[in-house]
């Protein structure tokens, strides 16, 4: 009897401890549960801004918790001349039927009248259910349509080189407006430059460009001319419509040598004689447009011979100047008579090396000439000697 007593009690305990826990578990409901909302309507984007003259779409999202039921829709604070429609399937629609297995998607269409004005709009969208009614409040900023504009951004607008660079610049075209532009470019260079513009590695002289859009653009400047060392100025116009915009670039052209070999009277030949040292007058001429300083001059030349310079290294020789320098060249001793190649260069400290082949003609010594007739002379007399003495026998 006094354990059915014990165990009526435990029983009794427990139950009055759980049933605060099993209240609280009742709360804690999953969507769709009856004390869920019945109706819920929303916007991801309830605040908006648009352009005078635009219409503007606002997607809106119903959603029932348990019930399935037609909803009503209505737009509540509409301006004076404004017009509301509200579109579903491709259709104007009053009405959608909602289901608690998934949204309804509907969208808003606000028309703006000719005479609106600029600032904000609040308007109201209405759904009624069949026992609920809910509200969505949205806003549409209205403001004026920007006019047409360009600009230039550039990284570097100077660049340095020599007359044989090419001038890579590198921009950015901006579209600040509200309306879509087709955009030409144009170049006013000097003289002796062409410009080119590339996009995407492509040339490109016009394109379209969307409304607040930007373009990156390669605008590249190479001399196709000598042109002299000197600050370039080169003026880039993009115009699209009545919107224009202007950029200032600049080449600096740096001086840069050009060294050429000749000879007085412009032939690339002399003579030598074999084992004796015979002198070569050079002209090293400057055709370039800056100086060209420590000029060293060398050569390749036969096995054999040897070739020296007078003088060996030119301090300077000024753009436009010559220098006369002789090489003294002496071939081998036993150099056979002909022509051969020599090699004669002239190396600047800053610049290319200059290069020329000279045919230089070898003859023999006259000394050596002389001993050769004499030897064919006595030769001569012991033949003559031996057919006397033997032709009297």
């Amino acid at each position: 009897m006094r354990r059915t007593v014990a165990v009526a009690l435990l029983i009794s305990l427990l139950t009055l401890l759980l049933w605060p826990g099993a209240s609280l578990w009742a709360q804690e409901e999953p969507p769709g549960a009856p004390n869920a909302p019945e109706l819920i309507l929303f916007t991801r984007y309830p605040a908006q801004e648009a352009e005078i003259g635009q219409t503007v779409t606002f997607p809106l999202i119903l959603r029932t918790a348990n019930t399935p039921q037609t909803v009503r829709l209505t737009v509540q604070d509409l301006p004076e001349g404004w017009q509301a429609t509200f579109r579903g399937g491709g259709k104007i629609i009053q009405a959608v039927y909602v289901e608690p297995s998934e949204d309804s998607r509907v969208d808003l269409k606000l028309e703006q009248p000719e005479n609106v004005e600029s600032g904000a709009y609040q308007f109201t969208v209405v759904a009624k259910g069949e026992t609920t009614t809910v509200r969505l409040p949205i806003e549409l900023t209205i403001r004026d349509k920007l006019p047409p504009s360009l600009s230039f951004d550039i990284d570097l607008p100077t660049l340095k080189g020599s007359p044989n660079t090419t001038f890579r610049f590198s921009a950015t075209l901006r579209n600040d407006g509200d309306s879509d532009l087709t955009v030409n470019l144009l170049a006013d260079a000097p003289p002796g430059f062409l410009v080119v513009f590339k996009s995407s590695g492509q040339e490109v002289t016009s394109f379209p460009m969307e409304a607040d859009s930007s373009k990156r653009l390669s605008i590249e400047v190479k001399p196709f001319a000598e042109i002299a060392a000197g600050t370039y100025p080169i003026r880039v116009v993009a115009q699209g419509e009545e919107a224009q915009a202007t950029l200032d670039l600049t080449a600096e052209v740096t001086g840069q040598p050009d060294l050429r070999i000749t000879t007085p009277d412009g032939r690339l030949s002399g003579q030598a004689t074999a084992g004796q040292e015979s002198p070569l007058k050079l002209l090293i001429q400057n055709t370039g447009t800056a100086s060209a300083l420590g000029v060293e001059m060398s050569s390749t030349e036969p096995n054999g011979w040897t070739v020296t310079f007078e003088p060996k290294k030119i301090p300077e020789i000024q753009a436009g100047q010559q220098v006369e320098v002789t090489a003294k060249i002496k071939p081998a001793e036993k150099a056979v008579a002909g022509d051969y190649m020599l090699t004669i260069r002239a190396r600047p400290e800053e610049g290319s090396t200059e290069s020329a082949e000279f045919r230089i003609t070898v003859l023999t010594s006259t000394l050596w000439g002389m001993v050769g007739v004499g030897l064919i002379a006595v030769a001569v007399g012991v033949v003559a000697l031996a057919v006397v003495r033997f032709g009297r026998r």
